[in-house]
């Protein structure tokens, strides 16, 4: 089977190299000729781990290959996947035009019956949106075409391993046609059991913007959790893992820390508040959820002043940078708030993330300083603040980082260490719900 991925950002790329890797002839087309002749010689823009290899592996079987002109990957393909942006407004509502652009393109391109599949996180309606638009602009040409809606479920920093053995494969269309071909393209899942959800475009549609806007709530859920915690005395990480325990509940998603951050749940909670609002609902609970997380990151910036006093003329070490390990994706990530927190209290920020150096010189403040080790960032620093919970920072060299600090402030925003062999160690330690 040919397929086209249109689009080859996070999601189009690895969707495009997951099909490839079973065995799919992959077509991506993307408008930018420099990131498509990067991607042509195997340099990805951006880290994902495994993802270089398999791209590697498949340009060089063929399997592979990436283009500017979307004719190349519309014209032979069976499927399209249409894997665009779609960005929040300011009132939160989901930018649709990226994705309305490239099916107006599809349509001046369609020869042949293809299936239409949005990849890309859209609105209910969306689907049905996106088959007008393709008969309006077929210019009076035949053209014979379905739409589905295949929402991608991938965590940044697992995507590979979310892709080849998912918790289940959600495929909206009406066509029994569409449904058997988008079965047989994702076959190697089946083979392995994975559960497929077979419906229709809207339910597709809301799946996911409703999954993610509860694991967002289970995150908010536990911060404003953690404050209790820490007013009562009680220890949140065994709170979380005492109810985690219960089946009903699970332990995904119940670690207190600065909040959640990335390019889905802020945008995906959001962009169905709106939704809902447009329909006449409030979702209060996701509402909630949102603005216990704006809170949360605030909160930690006070925890820090709280703790050091006055900040004014005083160094911070930040040890993590992006919104969570294993990537460096800096969008919506809580080290800008509150970075921006604190160096408008008048601290100076000496930085350090194994991925994301090059992504946060982006967005946050020019007075930022880099260093390429962690030890280096935190030499002469009054206090070290864990931001993200890489490896590599589960087990400091904490002898050495002590002597290595002007003052022994130690902030665990993601509650890696213990507190009290921390206290031990000579730190002021200070974590996230716990005394």
């Amino acid at each position: 089977m040919h397929i086209g991925i249109i689009g080859t950002g996070y999601v189009g790329l690895v969707t495009g190299a997951c099909f490839a890797e079973f065995g799919v002839n992959v077509v991506c087309v993307d408008r930018e000729e420099q990131k498509i002749a990067a991607l042509n010689s195997g340099k990805l823009p951006f880290y994902e781990p495994g993802l270089a290899t398999i791209v590697e592996k498949n340009l060089k079987k063929g399997l592979l290959r990436f283009t500017t002109r979307l004719s190349e990957a519309v014209g032979p393909s069976l499927v399209v996947f249409i894997a665009v942006g779609t960005p929040p407004r300011g009132d939160g509502s989901a930018d649709l035009s990226y994705v309305e652009d490239v099916a107006k393109e599809v349509a001046l391109n369609l020869e042949g019956y293809k299936v239409i599949v949005t990849k890309s996180t859209v609105p209910v309606g969306t689907g049905r949106r996106l088959k007008e638009l393709i008969r309006e602009n077929l210019e009076g040409r035949e053209g014979s075409f379905d739409v589905a809606s295949n929402p991608e479920f991938l965590r940044e920093g697992s995507a590979i391993e979310d892709f080849m053995r998912p918790n289940r494969v959600v495929i909206g269309a009406e066509s029994p046609q569409a449904i058997a071909i988008l079965k047989d393209l994702y076959n190697p899942l089946y083979l392995i059991e994975t559960p497929f959800v077979i419906t229709d475009m809207e339910t597709a549609e809301l799946i996911k913007y409703a999954s993610n806007s509860f694991l967002a709530m289970k995150i908010s859920y536990i911060n404003e959790l953690s404050r209790l915690c820490e007013r009562l005395g009680a220890d949140v990480r065994t709170v979380a893992r005492a109810i985690g325990l219960d089946r009903r509940i699970g332990p995904k998603f119940l670690h207190a820390g600065p909040g959640f951050g990335g390019s889905c749940f802020p945008k995906d909670t959001r962009a169905i508040i709106s939704l809902a609002r447009e329909n006449g609902i409030d979702l209060k609970m996701i509402e909630t959820s949102v603005l216990v997380n704006e809170e949360q990151k605030t909160l930690m910036g006070e925890k820090i002043k709280a703790a050091m006093g006055p900040l004014e003329g005083k160094t911070l070490a930040v040890l993590g940078l992006s919104f969570k390990p294993n990537t460096d994706d800096m969008r919506e990530a809580p080290a800008i708030t509150i970075i921006e927190r604190l160096m408008g209290e008048g601290a100076e920020i000496r930085a350090y993330d194994p991925a994301s150096i090059a992504s946060a010189k982006k967005v946050l403040p020019k007075e930022v300083l880099y260093f390429q080790d962690p030890y280096e960032a935190a030499r002469g620093a009054n206090g070290l603040v864990i931001m993200t919970e890489w490896n590599e920072l589960r087990n400091l060299e904490m002898d050495r980082m002590l002597k290595l600090l002007r003052e022994p402030y130690f902030f665990d925003l993601r509650n890696i260490y213990e507190p009290a062999r921390m206290r031990e160690a000579g730190f002021k330690y200070y974590s996230v719900g716990r005394t």
